[in-house]
């Protein structure tokens, strides 16, 4: 390849870059800061991408208009080409210095707590590799897999559908009453569905995928809730439960972070019919990133489910036969 033919793929990288930064921020002076360039300078660019493939990429008015069909379709490509830049630049520093470089999680709020479980070996296998890991619904993940910006997703794999994804299941989500000590109910070695809807209780909200798991149990209970407090992370359950007195369904993998407070008991809930595995789905592109195979391997390597198991008979109710857990 000669001099001017590297630096024109520079410049298409970059290009590409500017188009991507632009229709994440949609704003030219943002996605110029973001960039780390004038906002000219990035108009410009996207000029001369529109003017050398022969077609409008961006709506033009008094300010960004969004992008045009065939902007999208650019887009589209763009960020696929960037990760595979990305890709190649890992295989080349893992050949070279060993695995660095930063791997982006998104996590459904119910698997934020096990992430850590995997993080820890990960981290001791490859400590120049960086993590960055947010808290994501199931449709967020997947969305955000399908344009290159996470690596990998830990969501529900055999619950709503994820479209062209590989999925590596990590362990079953099981379902326990988290309550009050003073309630009756909480000396019980088993409740009912049912029986959990009539308690005052702090729930997930609607838009998370747990919820709607919880709703479809209550509902095969024939047993509707009406929650007191409706959120969206885990540790605004634990905090609204303890300050308000109520109960709540949880699940198992929250006890390995947040245990049980000392005035609270943990009750096994009746078995549904259906079980939910929480996995790590990975975006169905042909080359892989390295840091999301290291994650992989990792989670084939560990007892994951026998690890989350142990934790949850540590926190049941003391007398209850730990069997049937």
């Amino acid at each position: 390849m000669s001099l001017a033919d590297e630096l024109s793929c520079g410049v298409l990288l970059r290009q590409l870059e500017y188009l991507c930064a632009l229709a994440q921020e949609g704003h030219f002076g943002r996605a110029a800061e973001v960039c780390h360039v004038s906002q000219p300078a990035l108009s410009a660019a996207i000029r001369k991408l529109e003017a050398e493939l022969n077609v409008q990429i961006v709506r033009r008015g008094q300010k960004f208009g969004g992008l045009t069909p065939e902007g999208e379709h650019v887009l589209s490509w763009a960020h696929r080409i960037l990760a595979e830049q990305e890709s190649l630049r890992q295989q080349l520093s893992g050949m070279r210095d060993g695995l660095s470089g930063t791997l982006r999680i998104g996590a459904i709020p119910t698997a934020l707590t096990v992430a850590s479980l995997l993080a820890q070996p990960l981290h001791e296998d490859h400590p120049k590799v960086r993590l960055s890991l947010t808290s994501l619904t199931s449709r967020q993940i997947v969305h955000r897999l399908s344009e290159f910006e996470l690596d990998v997703g830990m969501t529900y794999v055999d619950g709503e559908p994820l479209g062209s994804v590989h999925t590596i299941p990590l362990y079953v989500e099981r379902y326990l009453l988290l309550t009050p000590r003073e309630n009756a109910i909480s000396e019980r070695s088993v409740v009912s569905w049912a029986e959990a809807a009539e308690l005052p209780l702090c729930l997930f909200s609607p838009v998370m995928q747990n919820r709607r798991i919880l709703d479809r149990n209550f509902a095969e209970a024939g047993a509707a809730v009406r929650p007191v407090v409706e959120t969206d992370s885990v540790s605004a359950v634990y905090a609204h439960i303890r300050s308000m007195r109520l109960s709540s369904v949880i699940a198992h993998a929250w006890l390995h972070l947040f245990g049980v407070p000392e005035d609270m008991r943990l009750v096994p809930l009746e078995q549904p019919s259906h079980e939910y595995h929480v996995g790590l789905v990975l975006a169905g592109r042909r080359s892989e990133s390295l840091l999301a195979n290291a994650l992989v391997g990792v989670a084939r390597e560990i007892d994951l489910p026998g690890e989350l198991d142990r934790i949850t008979r540590q926190w049941v109710n003391p007398g209850l036969d730990k069997s049937q857990l």
